[in-house]
């Protein structure tokens, strides 16, 4: 989003100047006016985009839907188009956003966890992968699903400030509802992997989420990250040695 864009310093002020001058954007309309929307404030100064391009920033509104009213108001934003909001609907719709950046990833998770459901005491077994891999499977969807899904929908409702704490919570959640549809198949031990692993893969996918909400700094984002990411591969390795290690006491 903007504001994220505006923090990382890729909506910047070097970036509109560039995109003014490589589009001859004078060339194209006779006055000298940009809007850019107000959420990039903390990545351009208007001042020097005026000096460089000759345009002169007129802060818009937040949402881009409003540009069309704002236009018509004289560049004049109404109290509601300078409000920051986040409702619901504002969250779902980013959710399949989230959900695109996981294929990837996604691919060499199942690989490996194909791979460590096999290791047992036959060193592997392609028929013990695939029984406990598909359980591993289950948690690895219920992680998604906490921290991709219900943690963006439930927010304002998750207690704890940190994203990665309230994707804590949603994955736990899930993880204890994996375990529970799965019980007759899972030790204590094994069942104690799948909900710390999926509980890892929730609190990281809801921390994820913070860059595309409008409720804390970059540099905030940049600690939760550096206090929470050590803790969470902590979680997820703490379930791979459960869950292989089960293996063979069973």
């Amino acid at each position: 989003n903007v504001w994220c864009a505006a923090g990382k310093a890729l909506f910047s002020t070097r970036e509109v100047v560039y995109r003014v001058q490589q589009s001859r954007l004078s060339s194209v309309v006779r006055h000298k006016k940009i809007i850019l929307p107000q959420l990039a404030a903390t990545g351009v100064s208007a001042v020097s985009v005026k000096k460089k391009s000759g345009f002169e920033v007129l802060w818009g509104p937040i949402q881009a839907g409003d540009i069309q009213q704002f236009v018509a108001n004289g560049c004049l934003a109404g109290p509601s188009m300078r409000r920051v909001t986040f409702t619901l609907p504002e969250r779902v719709v980013l959710i399949p956003v989230e959900l695109s950046h996981l294929p990837k990833p996604t691919t060499w998770v199942l690989l490996a966890v194909f791979m460590m459901s096999g290791i047992g005491t036959d060193f592997f077994s392609f028929n013990t992968a695939w029984s406990r891999g598909l359980i591993a499977l289950a948690a690895y969807v219920a992680g998604i699903l906490g921290g991709a899904v219900a943690a963006p929908i439930l927010l304002p409702w998750i207690p704890g400030r940190a994203f990665a704490l309230k994707g804590t919570l949603t994955g736990i959640a899930a993880g204890l509802a994996v375990v529970m549809v799965f019980k007759s198949n899972l030790g204590w031990v094994e069942a104690a992997a799948m909900i710390f692993f999926t509980t890892a893969v929730s609190s990281y996918l809801a921390m994820n989420f913070t860059g595309s909400t409008p409720y804390t700094s970059p540099s905030g984002v940049e600690k939760e990250m550096r206090r929470a990411i050590p803790l969470q591969a902590a979680v997820a390795l703490i379930a791979v040695v459960a869950w292989v290690s089960a293996a063979f006491a069973g």
